[in-house]
């Protein structure tokens, strides 16, 4: 298994642009399949944030470790264009205090629940589908009627099973590096999408 992810662990020779140039084709095959196979529920969720923002709403973004920075990556995509667009995981002394006073779990959803309403939307991103601030967070958004964006790898995990995203989106990989790759392309032509008809 860590050979796969890390095959600079490798103790015999590794050929560096054959696996280079492997992992790029898999990559652009996996993000081609994915566009392909959700174009429909993009189109569907980019017309419902194009809706939220022209009345008034935010986007708030959320993961933890590689996946808050992608959720940092797409609010700042969205603020570009001219639309409310921010990271919840942004604010250090915020997320610690609440991790250290109340517990990590909460650091999503305490923060929508004191920001968000039913005209903003929330965007969780994740590898697993499984952490459970970041599901909180999505349950959180969905009981102050908020639009509710899910991200997630592999199977999607506990958010796909349960539902807790209006729009989700689940890329079929259980590599880590093919999971956010396939996902920034997804939330890079939403912003496309959301950008042309949000004004």
């Amino acid at each position: 298994m860590s050979e796969t992810l890390y095959p600079f662990l490798r103790r015999d020779a590794l050929d560096v642009r054959a696996s280079t140039v492997e992992k790029a084709a898999e990559s652009l095959e996996l993000r081609r399949r994915v566009l392909d196979e959700q174009r429909e529920r993009l189109s569907e969720c980019a017309a419902a944030m194009a809706a939220a923002f022209r009345a008034g709403g935010r986007l708030f973004t959320f993961g933890n470790g590689g996946s808050s920075t992608d959720a940092q990556s797409m609010a700042r995509l969205f603020a570009a264009r001219g639309l409310p667009a921010v990271s919840l995981a942004e604010d250090a002394a915020l997320m610690t205090a609440l991790g250290n006073d109340i517990g990590f779990d909460v650091v999503f959803a305490r923060q929508l629940a004191a920001l968000g309403g039913p005209d903003d939307m929330a965007c969780a991103l994740s590898t697993s589908g499984g952490s459970v601030n970041v599901l909180r967070g999505l349950v959180q958004a969905a009981s102050r009627q908020m639009v509710t964006i899910g991200f997630a790898g592999c199977g999607g995990g506990r958010m796909a099973e349960e539902r807790l995203a209006e729009y989700q989106f689940t890329v079929p990989s259980s590599s880590v590096h093919r999971v956010q790759e396939a996902q920034a392309t997804l939330y890079h032509v939403l912003a496309e999408l959301v950008s042309a008809d949000a004004r």
